[in-house]
This record gives C-alpha cells, sequence and structure tokens, in this order.
C-alpha cells in the first residue's frame, strides 16, 4: 500500500472531511456525544422491532408459548413458518401474481412517466403549457372512488390484472421530477445531436437517459415499491382469490379471515403458531424493499434533490 502523505490528508476530499464555513463552529465533544447518543437510539427504535418480528418468526410454537407470545430472544431457529407459506397453493400463486404485476407495472410506468417528462421538458413542444397545466390540475382534484370504479367497469377491466395496473400507472410527481431533470440536462448536448442528424427518439435514448440513470433508478424503485405494497385495487376490483396478489393474501392470514386449507389444519392442531405465521408474513412482505433500497440508495441524493432544485 501507498503511504499517504500529510498534504493527501489535510486536503478535502477522501482522506478528510470537507473544510467548515467561516461562520459554523467546531462542535463540542458533548454535541458529537449527543448527535451520537441520539442517531444510536433512533437506530435501535427502528431496528427492534424489526428484530422482534425476524426472530419471532424463526421461532417454534413452543418457545412462543413459553415467552408469551413476541420473542426477544432466540432459542435456536425453525423454518417452518416459510415453509408452510411457500408450500402453500395459494401464496406461491399470489406471490407470482405480486411480482408479475410489479415487473409489468413499472415497466409501463416507466415508459409512460419518461416519455411524458421528456415531451413536456421540451419548452415550446406543441400543447407544453396545457399539458402541463392539466398534469398539475389532476394533483389537486380527483373524480373519487365510485366514478373511478365505474369507469373501470365500464372498459371491462374488473377481474383482470389490467386493474392492478392501470388506475394508478401514472403519478403526476413522479412525471414533475422526471421533467425537472430532464430539463437540467445541457442543452448544447441535445443541440450538438440534431446537428449530427439524431431524432427525437435517439436523443431520449442514447442522451438524456443514460444521463438521467439516477433519478431513473429512483422513480422505478418508488413504483415498483408503490405496486408491490398495493392491495386496495384488488380488493374492490377482482373477486376472484386466485387472482389476489400477495399483499391481500397476507393481509388474510394476519386477519384470519381465510387461510389455505393445509396451513390452516397444522395451525388449528397445534402444529403452527399463529404469531409465528403472522411474523412470517410481514418478514415476506418486507423483504423485496429491503434488499433493492441499499441498490439504490446511493442515487437518492442525485436523483431527488438535483431534480427538484433545478425544476
Amino acid at each position: 500500500m501507498t503511504a499517504v502523505t500529510h498534504e493527501q490528508r489535510d486536503r478535502p476530499g477522501r482522506w478528510s472531511a470537507p473544510p467548515r464555513p467561516p461562520w459554523e463552529e467546531e462542535p463540542s465533544k458533548a454535541g458529537l456525544a449527543g448527535k451520537g447518543l441520539i442517531l444510536t437510539l433512533a437506530a435501535l427504535a427502528i431496528l427492534f422491532p424489526l428484530w422482534i418480528v425476524i426472530v419471532t418468526s424463526l421461532q417454534s410454537k413452543k418457545t412462543i408459548d413459553a415467552a408469551g407470545g413476541l420473542v426477544v430472544i432466540p432459542k435456536g431457529v425453525t423454518f417452518i413458518a416459510y415453509q408452510e407459506l411457500l408450500t402453500g397453493g395459494q401464496v406461491q400463486r399470489a406471490a407470482l401474481v405480486s411480482v408479475g404485476v410489479t415487473l409489468v407495472g413499472t415497466l409501463f410506468s416507466m415508459a409512460v412517466s419518461v416519455l411524458c417528462a421528456y415531451g413536456l421538458s421540451r419548452i415550446g413542444s406543441l400543447g407544453h403549457r396545457w399539458f402541463l397545466m392539466l398534469l398539475l390540475a389532476t394533483m389537486f382534484f380527483g373524480a373519487g372512488l365510485i366514478p373511478t370504479y365505474l369507469l373501470v367497469q365500464a372498459l371491462g377491466l374488473t377481474d383482470s390484472y389490467l386493474a392492478l395496473i392501470l388506475p394508478s400507472a401514472v403519478s403526476v410527481f413522479n412525471i414533475l421530477v422526471l421533467r425537472a431533470f430532464f430539463m437540467g440536462i445541457s442543452p448544447e448536448l441535445v443541440d450538438s445531436a440534431r446537428i449530427d442528424g439524431a431524432g427525437e427518439w435517439r436523443v431520449l435514448w442514447q442522451i438524456v437517459m443514460p444521463l438521467s440513470r439516477a433519478v431513473l433508478a429512483v422513480i422505478s424503485l418508488f413504483y415498483a415499491v408503490g405496486y408491490w405494497s398495493a392491495w386496495f385495487n384488488a380488493s374492490i376490483y377482482l373477486t376472484d382469490q386466485d387472482m389476489m396478489p400477495l399483499q391481500n393474501v397476507m393481509i388474510q392470514l394476519v386477519q384470519k379471515q381465510e387461510r389455505p386449507v393445509g396451513l390452516a389444519t397444522q395451525i388449528n392442531t397445534g402444529q403452527l403458531s399463529p404469531l409465528a405465521i403472522q411474523m412470517a408474513v410481514m418478514v415476506m412482505a418486507l423483504l423485496p424493499v429491503a434488499v433493492l433500497s441499499p441498490f439504490v440508495q446511493r442515487h437518492f441524493k442525485k436523483g431527488m434533490l438535483t431534480g427538484a432544485v433545478k425544476g
């Protein structure tokens, strides 16, 4: 390893924090200790309930009964709750439905949002101001649940997977964030591409989108989390139990409204703890978001704050 000189350590950047503004005082030891304590307590307040949920889902019925409910200190590990959830046909089918709706819905929503945002970012395009005002109006005025349901029913989308995608396919807020980011791209790059003969599609695909990876990743995560967590549309537009997504099936499991036959039998005979099933349901609902978020986290500052400031 190469030695680090004093000049490198004193230089702001990788080896040291950037210099403080002249008007900002150096933090005291008490202030630093207080910040550390507050951050530690905040982390514990977030992580401790998650720890209880995960640990309880991995415990046997005997351990949960001995603890009188939620388990804090684990005594062994068993995956019986997850095995029974994943081996049940209804839960597996619901998981596949949720994955399919999330993937297709996110791709469709991103395609519509990117095209709309790019068109609105080209100042002077046909109907630019009117379309923008129309979109902004939908953020403050809505038709309501009953007209929306009647529209979906009139289009013949009830009891179809399109009812889980189309009614909530586009977010005006996300379009505005994308538009603000697109408008911040250097006009010289776009003009030089057009001089070389590039059309709008090529400018969007080869120039705008590669420079907008940060905001595209963030907006994609927003859409994906929304589709994965959505349950309301399925509850009012679907009547076929086999078409229900994972969130609706898990709500039924947690509320004990309806359970798969094999799972209900094992719970009733004392082989499974209902509390372990409920905790396992929560872990399965949180797992995809918890896995994807760290990969997109580094894009949040650049993707959201830059677009908001430049808009």
